[in-house]
């Protein structure tokens, strides 16, 4: 029992790490320099434009596939604000893999992903709730908890979480030194202009970037550390200078990751608050009391 209640918890922290990316989204700004309009400047300049507007975005719906290996592979749907932190509310449902057969084993392929500045929750099935939850249906994941967890694995769930700003697909590009404009495109009825560009995490601090030295050598730890060697990121904006697509391709120690992901309705009201306290039960009792879980987190859980 406590190998299992192990595995189910390592797993479910794999996903957080994967969850990141739905966290990219775009801006609300007016500029149209990278989304269209008169105005024609370099794909560096574009995307500075699009990183300095996405920093003044609230809120936006987020839909989202993705795919980790023989580890996972699911969709997210709802709504994320990130104005003073990252908050927000996903369904999440398990398609394949790993993680959907252990959640169907759980009870359900498919829960609430509940994300707040200082954690990250999850609501599990009934019958989880009755074999590993001790009765209670929500999982905390204390960001904190999770740093202390697993060593840089911990540590990169944390940091990933809580720097998933807004931008950080057009921070990807920019570190990439190779960003191009790939044309012009429609997506989903609309015009956009597609940019794309692709980061090789081992000459990362050797090559001409468009990050200063502190952000370029956070990002390379933070890829280094997942196992990334390779990541492409494509990004599509509207002539509103709106981040409306984004997808993401990387190569890692356990196989490749591909996201996509869609953003609308920019300024959408968004709530979150903590669950009921009577309902939930802290990752950290639950490794107290269910055994150490060695090798459960990052690469060994994904192995």
């Amino acid at each position: 029992m406590k190998s299992t209640t192990a595995r189910r918890m390592g797993l479910s922290i794999a996903v957080v790490a994967a969850l990141t990316g739905v966290a990219a989204c775009g801006s609300s700004g007016a500029d149209k320099a990278a989304g269209g309009g008169a105005i024609h400047v370099s794909p560096v300049a574009a995307l500075r434009s699009v990183e300095k507007s996405t920093d003044k975005a609230d809120s936006a719906k987020v839909r989202s596939t993705t795919s980790m290996g023989d580890v996972m592979s699911m969709t997210a749907n709802g709504a994320l604000t990130w104005g003073d932190g990252l908050k927000g509310n996903l369904t999440i449902t398990y398609t394949g893999g790993q993680l959907a057969e252990m959640m169907k084993k759980a009870g359900s392929a498919s829960m609430e992903a509940r994300y707040l500045p200082d954690a990250y929750y999850a609501h599990m099935s009934d019958t989880y709730a009755q074999q590993a939850g001790g009765g209670k249906h929500w999982l905390k994941y204390s960001y904190d908890d999770l740093a202390k967890l697993g060593g840089a694995s911990g540590s990169y769930m944390k940091d990933q979480i809580q720097t998933a700003t807004p931008n950080q697909s057009v921070k990807m590009l920019l570190a990439s030194g190779d960003v191009k404009k790939v044309g012009e495109e429609k997506v989903d009825g609309a015009h956009t202009v597609h940019y794309s560009g692709t980061v090789d995490v081992a000459d990362l601090a050797d090559r001409t970037s468009n990050l200063d030295a502190d952000q370029l050598a956070a990002l390379k730890k933070q890829l280094s550390t997942a196992g990334v060697t390779t990541d492409t990121v494509d990004i599509w904006i509207n002539d509103q200078n709106l981040l409306v697509k984004k997808t993401e391709k990387a190569a890692m120690a356990n196989g490749t990751m591909t996201n996509t992901t869609f953003y609308t309705d920019y300024g959408v009201k968004v709530t979150a608050e903590a669950p009921p306290a009577g309902d939930t039960r802290d990752f950290k009792d639950m490794l107290k009391s269910g055994g150490t879980v060695s090798g459960s987190t990052g690469s060994g859980t994904l192995s």
